[in-house]
């Protein structure tokens, strides 16, 4: 009977930490603008400055428009260069041995969405890892996991704005947070990795959604 009983905790347990992390992941959706809106955006244009190592600091555009078409782009001495991009079949990135532009055939596209936008739909599983402290955050953390790739997600206990997302080879962390139109968005999105080779902080001084790109926006 012990034993029964035991089995019958631990299944539950598993029950409900799915369950929760399936909470956090929808309080999040919610109160940053909703399910609906969010998948009523089709375009975003960022504007600010990035600081690359300790000093170089750069003015940056990023476009990015459904379902993974992106151009990133950063002033040097008022001059606009592409630095990186996709545009639709091509993957392209500043190759900085020798200061060009060049395509790479393995280019991986990121998805307009984040994961956890229908995360079931997509095939993740999602798993509640408890709270932690991030600076002065208490953080709900949740693990998604697809494969053998998996992320750690932090959200604000109290906003359920996200704080940071762990992968393998890479921490976001994210601040500043402002409502653009119907959605929250993060006005300052930090970089770090193991190697420090690229790291960066962008802060943004405008954001628009849902503009109309010209059709050569995203070639190189």
């Amino acid at each position: 009977m012990k034993k029964i009983f035991l089995i019958f905790i631990i299944i539950m347990s598993g029950f409900v930490s799915a369950q929760t992390a399936k909470e956090i992941i929808d309080k999040n959706i919610e109160l940053s603008g909703g399910l609906t809106n969010w998948k009523l955006l089709n375009s975003v244009t960022l504007q600010g400055n990035v600081t690359l190592g300790v000093n170089d600091d750069y003015p940056i555009k990023i476009y990015q428009q459904r379902p993974n078409l992106t151009k990133t782009v950063i002033s040097i001495n008022k001059k606009e260069t592409a630095i990186e991009g996709y545009d639709g079949k091509k993957g392209y990135a500043m190759n900085y041995a020798t200061n060009k532009i060049q395509e790479y055939p393995n280019y991986v596209a990121e998805s307009f969405d984040n994961d956890f936008i229908d995360w079931e739909n997509k095939g993740f599983e999602a798993k509640y890892l408890g709270k932690e402290k991030v600076n002065d955050i208490y953080c709900h953390k949740v693990e998604l996991t697809k494969n053998v790739n998996k992320t750690i997600y932090y959200f604000d206990s109290k906003s359920y704005m996200l704080v940071k997302e762990t992968k393998k080879d890479e921490v976001l962390s994210y601040g500043d947070y402002r409502k653009v139109g119907t959605l929250m968005m993060p006005f300052r999105i930090e970089s770090s990795s193991p190697k420090k080779d690229s790291d960066y902080l962008m802060l943004i001084n405008k954001i628009e959604v849902n503009k109309v790109f010209p059709a050569n926006t995203f070639k190189f």
